[in-house]
């Protein structure tokens, strides 16, 4: 590891533990200088990789996460002072469970956020074009997703109940007042 890179990543773990408050830090609020590229990889399967191997420390992992924002031109670690774009394959978190809490659905994810799905935490379902299999994502926080587990998925298949839309009759889940389908319309029928 370089010097330069090693400096570079030890400043950001450093600044995101100097963050403020519990919980996490308002990474929405902060407008650093853009200080560069980390050699930061989220790939799909929720592993970070730094300079091509795993980062194996579970807590720093989710350190990072907390101080992770989407902007316009990607994927960011911010700190108040530092800015470094990271790359992420697919959604930067996974959400590994799924459990219904009243009239509510809160998942978890690999870093040990919990987001009960809502207006505000939208699931949505994207068909792959080539396969037609559905690819699942909660959004998380400020334009982050964790994309759902195919165990999850096939939670939330079983919980679901079929509604008429103007597309046709979709199966989809209830979560604090929203309700979202779980495939195309029709899709359960054939």
């Amino acid at each position: 590891m370089s010097t330069e890179t090693k400096t570079g990543l030890e400043a950001v773990a450093a600044a995101a533990k100097q963050a403020p408050g519990r919980g996490l830090p308002p990474v929405h609020l902060w407008n650093p200088t853009h200080c560069g590229e980390i050699d930061i990889v989220i790939r799909r399967d929720g592993l970070w990789f730094h300079e091509g191997r795993p980062i194996g420390r579970e807590a720093l992992v989710r350190l990072f996460s907390t101080v992770l924002r989407k902007d316009p031109d990607g994927f960011h670690l911010v700190t108040p002072v530092e800015k470094m774009k990271i790359k992420v394959e697919d959604a930067p978190f996974i959400a590994v469970r799924v459990d219904q809490v009243g009239e509510a659905l809160r998942f978890t994810t690999n870093v040990g956020d919990e987001v009960e799905a809502g207006p505000d935490n939208a699931i949505r379902v994207e068909m792959n074009p080539k396969t037609g299999e559905p690819r699942p994502y909660l959004h998380v926080r400020r334009g982050l997703e964790a994309r759902i587990r195919r165990p999850v998925f096939y939670e939330l298949v079983e919980m679901a109940q079929e509604r008429d839309t103007p597309e046709g009759p979709r199966l989809g889940v209830a979560s604090n007042g929203a309700w979202f389908p779980v495939g195309p319309a029709r899709a359960h029928l054939a």
